[in-house]
C-alpha cells in the first residue's frame, strides 16, 4: 500500500472514536447536528470498510502479503508493536457491521435515541470496539476492544427504562464481566508459556513448546475458547441472550445481532492460525461441531417455547450461532465459504427482524407503556405523544400493514431458510457442502448437521406462523403509523438479502476465496511478521 491508502486500516477505529468524543457533551437543543455527525461517521466507516474490501480483493490497490494489509501503530512492526490486520475476513466483517449499524442508527433517529442518555456516543463506541476486534492482530488488544464494545453495550442494553430491561441488562453485564476475567487469566497463561500474544506468532511458538508447556498452553487456550463461546452464545453459556435482546430497544437489539458473531469470528481466526501447529480444543477436533449442534438444539427448543416475538428473534440468533459453530467445526474446510455467506445473511435478517417486531407490535399496551415511561423519565416530548407513539410527529408511510406484512414474511423466510431468499441459499449450500465433504468427514456428521438445519427451520416456521397470526390478525388494533425513517432501514436490509440471493454465484465465489485465504495461515503469518533474520 502507498500514500494515504496505507492508513485505511486505522480509519474504522479512529472514525467512531472521534465521533464519540464530539457527541459526548449532551445537548437537547442540537439534535440535528448531533444526528448528522453520527450519520456521517457511520457512512465514513462503511466507505472505509468497502475500500478495505476492495483492497483485500486487489481491486483498489495492491496490498502487501497476498491481499493482507498490515498497519503497524507507531511504526513498530510485529511482534514488538501493535498491528491491525485487514484481510478478506476482517473486511467482510467490517462492511457487515457498518451496514447493520447504519440501518440501526437511522431507525433510532425516529425516536429511540431520545429515550435515554448518551445513545449516540455509546453507539459509536460500540462500533469502535467491533471494528477493533475484527482488525486487531494480538490477543491483548482483542481483550481491549472486547471491553470497549462491552462497556458501550452495557449502556445501550439499559437504554430507556423499565424493570424488565434493567433485570435482563444486569444478567448480561454479570455474564460478560465474568467472561472478561476468564479472558485475562487465559491471556496471562498463554503469554507466560509462549512469551507473546501476537496471534500470528503464536503458531510459530506453539510448535517449539515441550510437553509441559504445551499442557499449560492448552489450558489457557481452553479458557480462551470458553470466553469466545460465551460471546458466541453457545450452549450452555447462552442463557443470558434471549432476555437481554428482547428487553433492549429495537435499534439496539438490531445492531446486537452481530455481537455473537464476534465470538464466532474470534474462534475461527484463532483456530485457523493454530491449524498447522495442531489447534487445541475447542479450536480443533470435533468438539466445536458437537457444541454447535447442541446450541442449535437449545435454540430450537427456545424458539418453540417462546411466547413473544422478540424472544423468538433472540433464540433465532442462538440458532444461527450454533449453525456457524457446527459448520466451522465440521471436518475439513469445505463448509467455511458457505458458512460465511450464511453469516452475512443471518446478521442482516436478524437486525431487520428486531426492528420489524417493534413496528408490528406498536400500539400494544406493553410497548406503548414502556416508551411512555422512557419519554416521561427524560422529559422528552409531551405526555400524550409518549403514550401514543403511533401518533408522534412525522410523515407516515401509506399501506403500513402491507409493508409490515411483507417485511415480516421476508424476515421469516430469511431466518428459517425457506426459498427463495438468501437464507435458503445459505442453508442449502451448507448442506450440499456437508454432503460433498472429503472422505475423512464422517457421514454421521453430515446427517446430523442436515437434520439440525431442517428441524431448526421447521421450528422457526411454526413459531413465527403462530405468533405472526396473533399480531397481524388482530382486527381490533388500528394499523400503526410508520415513518419513512423507520421503514427505510428495514427495507434496505431485506433488499440487501435479496441482492445476496440474486448474486449468489459471485458472492459465493468471494466467500470461497475468503475461506481459502483464511485457511492459508502461513500467508497471514508472512504478512504480519518479518521474515526470519530480518531486522525489526
Amino acid at each position: 500500500m502507498s500514500g494515504w491508502l496505507q492508513h485505511l486500516p486505522i480509519l474504522p477505529v479512529l472514525l467512531p472514536l472521534l465521533a464519540a468524543v464530539l457527541l459526548l457533551p449532551p445537548s437537547e437543543t442540537r439534535r440535528r447536528p448531533r444526528a448528522a455527525i453520527a450519520l456521517a461517521a457511520t457512512l465514513a466507516q462503511l466507505a472505509a470498510a468497502v475500500a478495505l474490501l476492495a483492497m483485500a480483493d486487489g481491486r483498489l490497490a495492491p496490498a502487501g502479503g497476498g491481499g493482507i494489509g498490515v498497519y503497524a501503530l507507531g511504526g513498530w512492526p510485529a511482534p514488538f508493536g501493535i498491528v491491525l490486520v485487514a484481510d478478506r475476513l476482517a473486511a467482510i466483517m467490517l462492511t457487515l457491521s457498518a451496514t447493520l449499524a447504519l440501518a440501526a442508527l437511522v431507525y433510532s433517529l425516529a425516536r429511540w435515541e431520545r429515550a435515554g442518555s448518551h445513545f449516540l456516543p455509546l453507539f459509536q463506541l460500540l462500533l469502535m470496539g467491533l471494528n477493533g476486534a475484527f482488525l486487531t492482530g494480538d490477543l491483548f488488544n482483542l481483550f481491549v476492544f472486547f471491553e470497549v464494545l462491552l462497556a458501550a453495550s452495557y449502556g445501550l442494553v439499559l437504554h430507556g427504562s423499565g424493570a424488565m430491561r434493567v433485570k435482563a441488562g444486569l444478567h448480561y453485564i454479570a455474564v460478560n464481566l465474568a467472561a472478561s476475567l476468564v479472558f485475562l487469566v487465559a491471556a496471562a497463561l498463554i503469554y507466560g508459556v509462549t512469551g507473546t500474544l501476537n496471534m500470528a506468532e503464536l503458531g510459530r511458538r506453539l510448535a517449539l513448546l515441550d510437553a509441559h508447556e504445551r499442557t499449560l498452553f492448552e489450558l489457557g487456550a481452553a479458557l480462551l475458547g470458553v470466553v469466545f463461546l460465551v460471546k458466541a452464545a453457545a450452549w450452555p453459556l447462552n442463557f443470558w441472550l434471549p432476555g437481554a435482546y428482547a428487553a433492549a430497544a429495537p435499534p439496539v437489539a438490531g445492531v446486537f445481532a452481530i455481537l455473537t458473531k464476534v465470538g464466532v469470528y474470534a474462534l475461527l481466526r484463532f483456530a485457523t492460525l493454530l491449524e498447522d501447529a495442531g489447534a487445541p480444543a475447542p479450536f480443533g477436533g470435533d468438539w466445536l461441531f458437537y457444541c454447535g449442534l447442541a446450541t442449535i438444539a437449545a435454540g430450537t427448543v427456545g424458539v418453540l417455547a417462546a411466547q413473544k416475538l422478540a424472544r423468538v428473534a433472540g433464540f433465532l440468533v442462538i440458532v444461527s450461532s450454533g449453525t456457524l459453530l457446527a459448520a466451522f467445526g465440521f471436518t475439513g474446510t469445505a463448509l467455511t465459504g458457505p458458512a460465511l455467506y450464511y453469516l452475512v445473511s443471518s446478521v442482516l435478517a436478524s437486525g431487520a427482524f428486531f426492528m420489524v417486531i417493534e413496528m408490528a407490535e406498536r400500539g400494544r399496551t406493553a410497548s406503548a407503556d414502556l416508551l411512555a415511561v422512557s419519554f416521561e423519565a427524560f422529559g422528552l416530548g409531551d405526555r400524550d405523544a409518549a403514550e401514543h407513539p403511533d401518533e408522534m410527529a412525522g410523515v407516515a408511510i401509506p399501506a403500513a400493514m402491507a409493508f409490515l406484512g411483507l417485511a415480516f414474511f421476508s424476515c421469516a423466510l430469511l431466518l428459517t431458510g425457506l426459498p427463495p431468499l438468501s437464507g435458503f441459499v445459505g442453508k442449502f449450500t451448507l448442506f450440499a457442502a456437508a454432503i460433498a465433504a472429503p472422505p475423512q468427514a464422517p457421514l454421521l456428521h453430515a446427517g446430523l448437521f442436515g437434520a439440525a438445519l431442517l428441524l431448526s427451520g421447521l421450528a422457526g416456521v411454526i413459531a413465527l406462523s403462530r405468533l405472526g397470526m396473533r399480531v397481524f390478525w388482530d382486527t381490533e388494533r388500528p394499523a400503526p403509523r410508520l415513518q419513512w425513517i423507520e421503514a427505510g432501514p428495514v427495507a434496505m436490509l431485506v433488499l440487501l438479502c435479496l441482492a445476496l440471493a440474486l448474486g449468489a454465484g459471485p458472492a459465493m465465489r468471494y466467500f470461497d476465496a475468503t475461506a481459502r485465504a483464511l485457511h492459508d495461515g502461513q500467508t497471514y503469518v508472512g504478512a504480519v511478521l518479518p521474515a526470519p533474520g530480518a531486522a525489526p
